[in-house]
Formats: C-alpha cells, structure tokens, sequence
C-alpha cells in the first residue's frame, strides 16, 4: 500500500502518525453498526432465571508513545495498554482491557455527565456520531461508557479527563462466564501516570505494530479441569499473541481481549489473522481457581 488508504483500508504506516490516525479510527468506528441495545435487553431478560447474564463495559486503550524503539523510523507510534490481572480476581493473569461490570445506578449518575460534556471523554466527531444513532443504541452506548470509564479510574486511576472516546466495538460473548462484553475505544491523551488498585498486577504496552508481526502468534491449548470441564469438551485450541518482556518473560494475550484487538484490526486494516498452524503450542489448566482467583 502507498500513503495512508488504499481503497479505504488503512496503511500500517499510519500508526506512526498520531492525529491522523486517531481521525481515521473515529472515522471508521462511528458509524459502524453494533447491538449493544438488543445485547442489553437480552441480558435484562434473564435476570430472573436460572441462567442469568451479566454485561460488562470494558476500554480498549490507545496510547501514543513519542518516541518508541520498536518504531520503523525511531519516532512515535500507537501502542494498547493492557491489564494484567492479579491473583486475587478471576482469570488472574490474563491480559485484558480496564473495564467491567456496570453498577447500575452509579454509571446511570455519570451516563449524562458524559453526555452533556462535563466529563470530556465524548467530544467532537466521536460525539457528533453518537447522536447519529438511534436513541436506545445511543443510551446504550453512553451507560457502557460511563461504566468503563468508571471501572478504568478505580481500577488504574486513569482520569477522566485523560481518555477521549474514539467510537464502539462490536459486543463479545465469553465461552466459560454467562457475560457479554461491550467494547469501547479510547485514546489516552497525555503520558498516564497509572496507580493500580488490587486487581491489577501490572500494565502491559503492546505496540499495534507488532500484532502485524506472524512470529508474534501461537496457539493456546486449554486444558479444563474441576468444574470448568465439560462432558463434551475438557480442552480447547485457539490462537494467541505473545507479548514478550524482557526480565518479566512473557505474556500471553488470548480470548475475549485478543478477538476483540483482532476485530479492531480487521475493521481499520482489513486484517486477517495469519496461518498458526505449525507455531509453538502453549499449554494452560485452567481450574477453579481461574473462575475466582486463588487469594
């Protein structure tokens, strides 16, 4: 490809050019259609029963970073920042965006104080396209933004006024929890200065580069024990990402977080994921504990 669209997919080489490239993700994230007001009823529908779902509003997080070695040209290029979760929650370990379950009445309280501007997350374009939509889509829209935004302060103390929202993911359903996830994007403005509460381990930087980059891909083996297994399926293949980290080793991005950077990808870049079929296999048991965490 030559310059920054080619029959309106995106060049890589836009990830070096900040707001081009935060222009082109609004652009292409705020009409794309989503469901988050039918995924919402629908989990409103089974509050009484046996099989009760729960929605959760999570932030994919962009980053600039001015000056970045893994850079083509030494310069600056984007980068996500992800959370890796602690030993005292569920799927601990795990690679994953700041987020989670909405309270209610809380983020039903902040839903208008984004809406009217006085917590500057939704301006601009990003706004203009939200007021685009169909009234239910766009209340939806707001409530899991006002909860991601919230579980994002008390989670990483990311402020408010530091993330800008560039436009919606399509919803993700999980395989072990009855949960839906509502993705949302956003833009760090300025250099965070992050403190983590007890659910986060540490935060992990993955430059969108490097997610381009086939030697970065293998396949993740479950293996299901206690009462995650089921009778007609104990384990389970699927592909991953390997972050590596210097003296911390390795990190392994794979389910909800990884499909949903995946389809980030394949609506900015047209992405497809490469063939894994001969890369390294990592193997996890993931047992009860991975349901609750272990402390």
């Amino acid at each position: 490809m030559s310059g920054f669209f080619y029959d309106e997919l995106m060049d890589t080489a836009i990830l070096e050019q900040k707001e081009p490239f935060r222009q082109a993700v609004i652009k292409k994230l705020g009409p794309l259609p989503i469901d988050f007001a039918e995924q919402l009823a629908f989990i409103h529908s089974t509050r009484h029963t046996s099989e009760r779902y729960s929605a959760a509003g999570v932030l994919l997080l962009l980053f600039f970073r001015e000056s970045a070695a893994s850079s083509p040209t030494g310069q600056g290029e984007y980068c996500f920042h992800l959370i890796k979760r602690s030993a005292r929650v569920s799927q601990p370990g795990d690679l994953s965006c700041p987020g989670g379950m909405l309270a209610p009445r809380l983020d039903a309280f902040l839903q208008p104080l984004i809406a009217c501007g006085m917590l500057r997350v939704l301006h601009g374009d990003a706004k203009r396209y939200v007021r685009q939509r169909r009234h239910t889509e766009a209340d939806a829209l707001m409530l899991f933004l006002a909860g991601a935004v919230r579980e994002a302060w008390e989670e990483i103390r990311l402020s408010p006024l530091n993330v800008q929202f560039l436009g919606p993911l399509p919803c993700h359903s999980l395989i072990l929890f009855r949960r839906t996830i509502f993705p949302l994007v956003g833009l760090v403005n300025n250099t965070p200065r992050y403190r983590l509460n007890h659910e986060v381990e540490r935060i992990v930087e993955i430059p969108l580069r490097a997610f381009f980059q086939t030697e970065n891909y293998a396949r993740m083996q479950i293996q299901a024990v206690d009462d995650i297994r089921r009778a007609e399926q104990a384990s389970w293949e699927f592909p991953c990402f390997v972050q590596r980290e210097g003296d911390n080793g390795q990190d392994v991005l794979w389910g909800a977080t990884f499909h949903i950077i995946i389809r980030f990808l394949e609506i900015l870049f047209d992405y497809k994921l490469p063939d894994i079929s001969s890369h390294p296999v990592i193997t996890r048991t993931l047992g009860q504990s991975y349901m609750t965490g272990t402390k």
